[in-house]
This record gives structure tokens, C-alpha cells and sequence, in this order.
């Protein structure tokens, strides 16, 4: 599970086997919360197989705004890195195999990380890429239709399609189902 991670940070390598224990194995069924909305973020998740969604409750009802997938590391970023309650939810969409590491471990391993210039680099343009997505998704809400959103997320993104029930697909567009519904069938007859 980790030979993909190590590929990226052949400087540690002497240090693979003590971060390799840090991490447990986590098997569990879909609908499974691994982080509540307000609950302090302790964990953090990659995943060897399965899907993740993240979300939050706005006034009664779900807003999904973000899928993981396997080989993807999740967590409640902000809670986790400032011990601040979380603002969403993770929740496995299908049974997931995942391996979780402590916050107190993950910061054993951040403070070798940071030891070295390309490890550190590579921490800073991973956050990049994930800023990059959020910044993206949010100027899709204010530049997009909904029908370019689905357009956008079939060419960018087939496995959330493939995968994902399309309840949460329609409140990652900021859409309901019915609308969803519509925007599939208007394409499917072009």
C-alpha cells in the first residue's frame, strides 16, 4: 500500500518501517462517519480502496464538496492541523479499506519531513493542489451552469460518475436530484 507513497520521498527511506507502523488498518462498510461536523479531527485517512465523501449540513440538508479515492490521503485538514472543531463530515461512500495515522504520529513524521527541502516542497504542492480544487469547484458555482458543471465533472472526474449514487453527485453540483435528472436525460437525447 505505501510503495506508491515512497516513490515520492526516497530521502526517508530508513524511516519507512517506523512510519509504516504508525498506521492501522481499517476495514469498513459504506455509510460509515469517520469524521462529524464539529468533532475535533484526530485522524487521518489513505485509502487503499473505496470512495470517501465530505460534507456538511446547511440548513437541513447535505452538501457534498469533495470525493476521495483510493490512494488519496483525507482528513479534516483544518481541524486537524489547528485542533479546531471540523466544519464537515468524511463518510465512506463504499466499503473501504483505509489505513488511519494519529495526529501525534502524522507529526513525528511532519517534523522529518520538514528536515528535508524536496519532502517540504512536496507537502507544500500537494496543499496547492488541494486549494487549487477547492478554488476551482467554488468559481464553477459562480461562472457555470449546472449542465457545464456535469460536463466539466464527466471530463475531469469519470470515476465520481461511475461510482457515486446520484443523490451526492447533484449536491456536489449544488443541484437537486430532479434537476440532476433532467441535465442526464437533455444530454443522453443529443
Amino acid at each position: 500500500m505505501f510503495d506508491q507513497i515512497k516513490k515520492h520521498f526516497p530521502h526517508l527511506e530508513d524511516k519507512w518501517e517506523e512510519y509504516a507502523s504508525y498506521y492501522h488498518r481499517l476495514e469498513i462498510p459504506a455509510r460509515t462517519i469517520l469524521l462529524k461536523e464539529g468533532d475535533i479531527s484526530q485522524r487521518a485517512f489513505l485509502i487503499e480502496k473505496g470512495c470517501l465523501r465530505v460534507w456538511f449540513n446547511n440548513n437541513g440538508k447535505d452538501v457534498t464538496f469533495q470525493f476521495a479515492f483510493e490512494n488519496e490521503i483525507l482528513s479534516g485538514a483544518e481541524s486537524f492541523r489547528k485542533r479546531t472543531p471540523s466544519f464537515f463530515n468524511i463518510e465512506t461512500m463504499e466499503p473501504s479499506i483505509l489505513h488511519w495515522i494519529h495526529k501525534k504520529d502524522l507529526d513525528k513524521i511532519m517534523r522529518d519531513v520538514n528536515q528535508v527541502p524536496e519532502m517540504k516542497d512536496n507537502m507544500i504542492d500537494t496543499a496547492f493542489e488541494r486549494q487549487y480544487h477547492y478554488m476551482r469547484h467554488f468559481l464553477s458555482f459562480i461562472k457555470d451552469t449546472p449542465e457545464q458543471r456535469y460536463l466539466n465533472l464527466i471530463k475531469e472526474k469519470p470515476q465520481i460518475i461511475q461510482r457515486v449514487p446520484q443523490q451526492y453527485i447533484a449536491t456536489y453540483l449544488g443541484i437537486t436530484p430532479v434537476s440532476l435528472s433532467r441535465i442526464r436525460n437533455r444530454l443522453s437525447r443529443q
